[in-house]
């Protein structure tokens, strides 16, 4: 389930925090490679449109493009993975773990569900893909 504006967020040490506006989708949890080493484990993301997203301190945010077509938004100071960014697209993925509580939001499905760590398993009736 999606909602309407009111969300804010920020890393660990706040030396990145944003507000969204509009719309942010329900989150879905990733199981790819990349997500595991810029999280420790899967991430979950919840997706917004970029003119939605304000950035409302930057200092320390820095962009990496793990990619060719994708770059990670992460806060230098404390490590935090904030956002995820197609470059082709006009939308961010925040991880939900950055958002504010309560956020109301649900999971609502697994990607990449076949690259998962060895170590747990996925044991919910949610949607599961192998790909995005």
């Amino acid at each position: 389930m999606a909602r309407t504006g009111g969300y804010t967020g920020a890393c660990l040490c706040g030396g990145v925090r944003y507000a969204i506006r509009g719309t942010l989708d329900a989150p879905v949890a990733c199981h790819c490679s990349q997500c595991a080493r810029t999280s420790g484990h899967h991430a979950v993301m919840a997706c917004c449109a970029d003119r939605d997203l304000d950035i409302t301190a930057a200092d320390t945010l820095r962009w990496y493009a793990s990619s060719a077509n994708v770059k990670r938004g992460f806060c230098e100071r404390c490590g935090g993975n904030l956002f995820w960014k197609d470059a082709s697209g006009e939308v961010t993925y925040v991880t939900a773990g950055t958002l504010d509580r309560p956020t109301g939001l649900r999971l609502s499905a697994h990607i990449f569900a076949g690259s998962r760590a060895d170590y747990y398993d996925i044991d919910d009736d949610l949607p599961r893909s192998d790909a995005w």
